[in-house]
Order: C-alpha cells, then sequence, then structure tokens
C-alpha cells in the first residue's frame, strides 16, 4: 500500500467533527492522507485545522458537500446541529444527514487515491452500507467513553428502572435513576434515528487503557477490536493549535494567556457548558452570581447561540457585571479555546456539563471538575467522574435538562468552594496523576500510540483480504 487514504465522515457537529479532526492529524503524522467530509460551513470553521496541518506538512484535506437542508425541511444554513435554532429539529437534521449518502457515493467514485477505509462517527452507521458497496473496511469512532458503552449495555437488560437502581455487574458502584438516562424516541420506528448501530470492523474510542482498563476489557470483549487511541485533544501541541481547535475564538489569544498568567496557581474556574446546552435567561443568571460570590477568579463563557442572548446582554449591562467583576472574572461571549485554557497552570477547577470532549479534556490537564450533566450521556461521565475517578464534585442536579428546574447560586458557589477549597488536595492529585498518565499513553511508545499503530495494521490486512477476495 503505497499511501494509506482515510476518508472520515462525522455528524456535523462539534462533539464529533472535533475529536476526529484531532485523530486525523495522529494518522496525518503517520504519513497517511485524510480525507474530512464536511459542509461550506463547517469547512469555514475548521479551516484554522487545515492551516496550522499545512505548516506542519500533514496531509489533512477537507471536501465541503452541499448539506440539502431545505430537502430535510430545515432553515438554510442549518448546518451543524449548533446552529439548530431547537434540538426539537434533530430528527429532521439527522434526516439531512441521511441525504448525504448519493453526494457521498460520487464522491468516493472520484476519489484519487481511492479511500483504504472509512471512519464515522456511531450516530450515522448507515455509513456502513457506502462502505459495504465499495468494499472499503468501516470502523466506528466512539465519541463516549468505554464507561458509558457497557454501562449502558449493562443498564438495557435492567427491567425495573423505577426509582434509583444499580448497573449490574460492574467493579464501581454506579447508581442512576431514569431521569438520568438518555432520552429515547417513543416511537417505535424512526427510519433518521440510527437504533442499533452498525459497529463494522472495529471501534476506536476517544480514551486511553490507563483511564478505563475494566471497562475497556469489558467493550473489548463485546466487539472484539476495540483501540482506545486517546486523548486526540492531545494532538494539538502548540498554543496556536490548541487556540485555532474547533472555531474562531471569541477572545484575543494574548489577552486571555496575559489574563492568565497574572493570577496565581490552580486558583481560576473555567465554566463551560458546551456547544449544545442552551440555558434560561434565569438560569445564566445563578450561574454568573454564584460564580462572583465563590471569590474565586473566573473565566466565564457564554454562548452566542442563545436564544435569549440579547437578554442576557441587557441583564450584563444593568447589573454592571462585566465592570464589577473586572480584574478576578473574565466573561466570554462565544467559543472558547477551552484546551489552551484547561491546559495553563492558574486553572484549578472546571464547571463543565460533562460532554465526553470537555470532560476528557479535563482529564488531560489534570483539573478537577464540578459537574453539572444536562443530557444524552452526560450523567454517565458525571458518574465516571466523581464515583470512578475521584476527581470531581456535583453541582448536585438529579435529571436531565428539561426537569431540572434553575440550579440556584447559593449550588453554584458551594460546589466551586468545595471543589477549590480541597484542604487535602487528594482531587487534585488524582487529576494531576491521571494527566500524565494521559501524555504518557499519547506519547510515542505509549499505550495510545501502539494502538493507533494497532488499528493502521488492522486497515492495511483488511485491505489485502479484500484484495485476496476480488
Amino acid at each position: 500500500m503505497a499511501q494509506l487514504h482515510v476518508l472520515m465522515i462525522p455528524l456535523m457537529s462539534q462533539s464529533h467533527i472535533i475529536p476526529l479532526s484531532d485523530f486525523a492529524k495522529s494518522l496525518a503524522r503517520r504519513g497517511a492522507l485524510v480525507s474530512i467530509v464536511t459542509t461550506p460551513l463547517n469547512a469555514q470553521r475548521y479551516k484554522p485545522i487545515l492551516d496550522t496541518s499545512a505548516a506542519q506538512n500533514l496531509r489533512i484535506q477537507m471536501i465541503p458537500l452541499h448539506f440539502p437542508c431545505r430537502e430535510a425541511g430545515l432553515p438554510d444554513g442549518c448546518e451543524n446541529l449548533d446552529t439548530l435554532n431547537s434540538l426539537h429539529l434533530a430528527r429532521q437534521f439527522f434526516h439531512a444527514c441521511k441525504l448525504l449518502q448519493a453526494p457521498l457515493r460520487a464522491l468516493i467514485h472520484q476519489l484519487r487515491p481511492a479511500p483504504n477505509c472509512i471512519i464515522s462517527t456511531s450516530a450515522i452507521s448507515w455509513t456502513q452500507d457506502l462502505a459495504d458497496a465499495f468494499r472499503i473496511p468501516r470502523y466506528v469512532f466512539e465519541t463516549v467513553s468505554c464507561f458509558t458503552l457497557h454501562c449502558s449495555k449493562k443498564i438495557s437488560n435492567v427491567t425495573d428502572k423505577d426509582g434509583v437502581f444499580l448497573v449490574p455487574q460492574i467493579p464501581h458502584r454506579i447508581e442512576f435513576s431514569r431521569n438520568q438516562l438518555p432520552q429515547i424516541s417513543t416511537q417505535d420506528s424512526d427510519p433518521y434515528v440510527d437504533r442499533v448501530p452498525a459497529l463494522g470492523r472495529g471501534t476506536l474510542v476517544n480514551s486511553f487503557e490507563e483511564l478505563e482498563p475494566w471497562y475497556l476489557a469489558a467493550c473489548r470483549e463485546e466487539r472484539g477490536n476495540v483501540w482506545a487511541v486517546g486523548p486526540v485533544s492531545l494532538s494539538n501541541r502548540e498554543v496556536s493549535e490548541r487556540f485555532k481547535r474547533g472555531n474562531e475564538a471569541s477572545i484575543d489569544p494574548h489577552y486571555c494567556l496575559t489574563w492568565l498568567e497574572s493570577m496565581k496557581r490552580h486558583s481560576v474556574v473555567y465554566a463551560c457548558f458546551g456547544s449544545l446546552c442552551s440555558l434560561s435567561l434565569e438560569q445564566i443568571i445563578e450561574i454568573g452570581l454564584g460564580l462572583e460570590e465563590s471569590g474565586f477568579p473566573f473565566i466565564w463563557i457564554i454562548r452566542k447561540q442563545e436564544k435569549n442572548s440579547g437578554e442576557v446582554e441587557e441583564w450584563l449591562a444593568a447589573e454592571g457585571f462585566v465592570e464589577r467583576v473586572r480584574g478576578r472574572g473574565l466573561v466570554v461571549r462565544g467559543w472558547a479555546p477551552q484546551v489552551m485554557i484547561l491546559s495553563h497552570p492558574s486553572v484549578g477547577g472546571f464547571l463543565t456539563h460533562c460532554g465526553w470532549n470537555s470532560t476528557l479534556e479535563g482529564v488531560s490537564a489534570g483539573v478537577p471538575m464540578i459537574t453539572w450533566p444536562m443530557f444524552a450521556e452526560q450523567f454517565y461521565n458525571e458518574k465516571m467522574v466523581v464515583d470512578v475517578l475521584g476527581i470531581g464534585v456535583r453541582v448536585g442536579v438529579e435529571s436531565c435538562m428539561e426537569k431540572q428546574g434553575v440550579v440556584g447560586r447559593e449550588r453554584v458557589r458551594c460546589a466551586v468552594e468545595e471543589l477549590m477549597m480541597d484542604e487535602r488536595e487528594d482531587r487534585r492529585e488524582r487529576a494531576e496523576a491521571l494527566a500524565r498518565s494521559a501524555r504518557d499513553a499519547y506519547e510515542e511508545g505509549g499505550s495510545s500510540s501502539l494502538n493507533v499503530t494497532l488499528f493502521i495494521q488492522d486497515v492495511v490486512r483488511a485491505n489485502a483480504e479484500l484484495m485476496v477476495n476480488v
């Protein structure tokens, strides 16, 4: 095989595109050509990734395809999950993703050299049909942990989910309630939602062996080929890469770093709730006042896409909030360079919605977390951070976002104080030890580096087998 050509097909969502783009760097550094399917809007967003990759002589290209918004009943420009006015449009969004099959077929016919494999995220398992049609091995890139994959499988066998119940047959005591489980459509048959993902030839997981060894082993028993290749965010080695990763940042990098440098070690709380969590005005106010009342320096990220962003700006102005916290509070409207911020020594705590990318970025930076799960698999991630790894403090929510109600400033303040004033420093020591393990795993000779090698060898072997069977 002259050169490995990997075709990546992500779900058009930040939580899928970003880790796949990070993994693309790992493969390109091994000499592979990586083509990432995207859309015009997303191609523009992620252009900085191509720029930094080109500067390192990495062969990564993004191929934009027209995203059929109107055909699927979406407004124009809804090319990423975070552009939806409401997550109630998710069904139409997944329909639009499925409508990409025809243009993808045409693209694969035209690609030269022909791709040696497809890597797609589990949410779009219809890509298995494309792989079968072109006789290309397909690999699933999971955007959740092995802990989540295994526990969710165990929970599916629990018949009585009323009240609080234990996850059976695992080495940790993990309790769930029905309100903490991901919400599944009640429709028996929805042609646009993948219920049983096709597993392809193997599974790539954004995790590392030392983080969850028992759960990784359990997934291998269930799935066969499973390679832990993370934390993929560590593929961003330079400060400039960390700053440009994911989207155009809404803060000047020099100002951000200068502000962080002015703070004491481990003194800053970083508060960010991801790209999809839409908070009410009342909840945003309580978060801001809770951070302020904690007395700790903080960086607080407020999404620009919030439907009530105008009201938020009015409250900030009327309250004089930005001026009042100037010097110890930094308010960012929009996208923040999260990996760059978390990796700075002054950051001592991470108030997070517990998305897996954010969770693993916190682990990689050695930063203890305040957990505030809201939907999807985020309660699984909270339980992993708090009950398995022992590096987090709960803000105290017990149900998904739609049923949470407003978490008051007092609870926010208390959670911040509990995390940041840990006199024994046990959580921080565990977090820093995990960060060292993450770096060791990702470096040459580490477990994740070896798993990338094993994955590449499997692709080569799969292509050789296909040639023999032609």
